[in-house]
């Protein structure tokens, strides 16, 4: 297995369940996370919100926005990807939202990994 050890790395969707634990179990293998929590108004950090680490780094924002994700990826040696809109009721209600999140923002990602090099893992 390659040493994710010193390595940079964006998790996205890291203020969830999944994403707040590969968080930890990326820093306890030595790596700098670049943690991806979605934007919100009263700055909720999701499961995210008592870690602190000094090789942790809070990025706010939404995968929607490919400039913004461009910037995140632009350093970092691997992307995990787990960001998403997952309460499926609501996905018959407002599909465009479903759509634009979960298949666009993640092109925006590959999109960015592939420009810069960065091996993406989606993770579903």
């Amino acid at each position: 297995m390659t040493t994710l050890s010193g390595k940079m790395i964006l998790v996205t969707g890291a203020d969830g369940f999944i994403g707040s634990h590969l968080c930890g179990w990326l820093l306890d293998q030595g790596a700098f996370v670049k943690a991806l929590v979605w934007y919100h108004p009263r700055d909720r950090k999701g499961w995210l919100t008592d870690t602190q680490h000094p090789h942790l780094t809070l990025l706010r924002g939404d995968i929607n926005d490919p400039h913004q994700v461009g910037e995140m990826v632009a350093d970092c040696d691997v992307v995990f990807h787990l960001a998403a809109l997952i309460t499926i009721p609501y996905s018959y209600e407002a599909p465009g939202s479903y759509l634009r999140t979960n298949v666009l923002g993640t092109h925006h990602l590959l999109e960015a990994a592939r420009k810069t090099g960065a091996t993406f893992l989606l993770m579903s």
